[in-house]
């Protein structure tokens, strides 16, 4: 019996360890389009493959999808790495000294907001919804969080405008077609695109943010936080990192900036 409570104690230590040993890559793909937890495990495999041969150990794919549950294992460093959509979540644990960045993702350093006015409405410009409704994506959005930034910018206060909200960013028209609002904030080319091409106005524009990023935990050992951000930035240049951008949908990983997250922080009012 001694021996067989000692075999078993060692095989836990042994998978405890094992599992210690991984490197956690946590993705947060954002709550503005709809993608199941096994779509985005299958796009990003091929990432983390390339990863794990980069720090010579197995990585682990973590899909976060409530923004609750990824703020809390970002306080508590329990992510090694993580790609975070909605940038106020990620910028916030830079903020805090607990997250390094690693990259940007390239075609997503220019996001901005948009806000669309029906062709007939007399509205042509932001002051001119004082005291109208704005519909918004999800409160917790990106696009929400700089929507709210932009007004500030502006001078107009909080209950200046009403706000609401809809999950998805292609419901946003619907809301000003059928007048249930008077002005829809976007940041999604496509639906923007979609907009003016049938006549629609948009009337103000936010400042741009890189929104897709990529930090690594300020606990990760220097050395593996420097091959992974080479690993990222060097993707376009071999076959398999060709492949793994292929399956994420994405051109590439761009180097991040400082400043510009700085700046970032103070204009969300981290």
């Amino acid at each position: 019996m001694i021996r067989l409570v000692a075999f078993a104690t060692a095989w836990l230590l042994l998978t405890y360890n094992a599992a210690a040993a991984d490197l956690t890559f946590a993705v947060t793909e954002g709550v503005t389009y709809y993608q199941t937890n096994r779509e985005i495990q299958s796009r990003f495999q091929p990432l983390a493959d390339i990863l794990s041969g980069a720090v010579k150990r197995p990585v682990r794919i973590v899909v976060v999808s409530a923004y609750a549950e990824l703020r809390e294992g970002l306080d508590h460093q329990a992510f090694d790495i993580a790609f975070v959509h909605p940038a106020h979540v990620a910028l916030a644990a830079v903020k805090a000294g607990k997250y390094r960045s690693l990259a940007w993702t390239a075609g997503y350093t220019e996001y901005a907001v948009s806000l669309l006015a029906d062709k007939n409405s007399t509205y042509a410009k932001l002051d001119d919804l004082r005291g109208h409704t704005i519909v918004s994506p999800d409160p917790d959005s990106i696009t929400a969080a700089m929507l709210r930034a932009l007004l500030h910018e502006r001078g107009i206060a909080p209950d200046a405008v009403t706000i609401i909200t809809t999950r998805y960013q292609d419901a946003v028209p619907f809301y000003v077609e059928n007048n249930f609002a008077q002005a829809g904030a976007t940041a999604a080319a496509s639906v923007i695109s979609a907009w003016t091409a049938k006549g629609g106005k948009v009337i103000a524009t936010s400042r741009p943010l890189a929104v897709k990023q990529l930090i690594a935990a300020a606990s990760l050992a220097p050395d593996e936080e420097e091959r992974i951000r080479s690993a990222l930035l060097s993707l376009a240049q071999t076959e398999n990192g060709r492949h793994a951008l292929a399956s994420l949908g994405y051109r590439g990983f761009v180097a991040s900036n400082r400043e510009a997250e700085l700046a970032a922080i103070a204009w969300l009012g981290l």
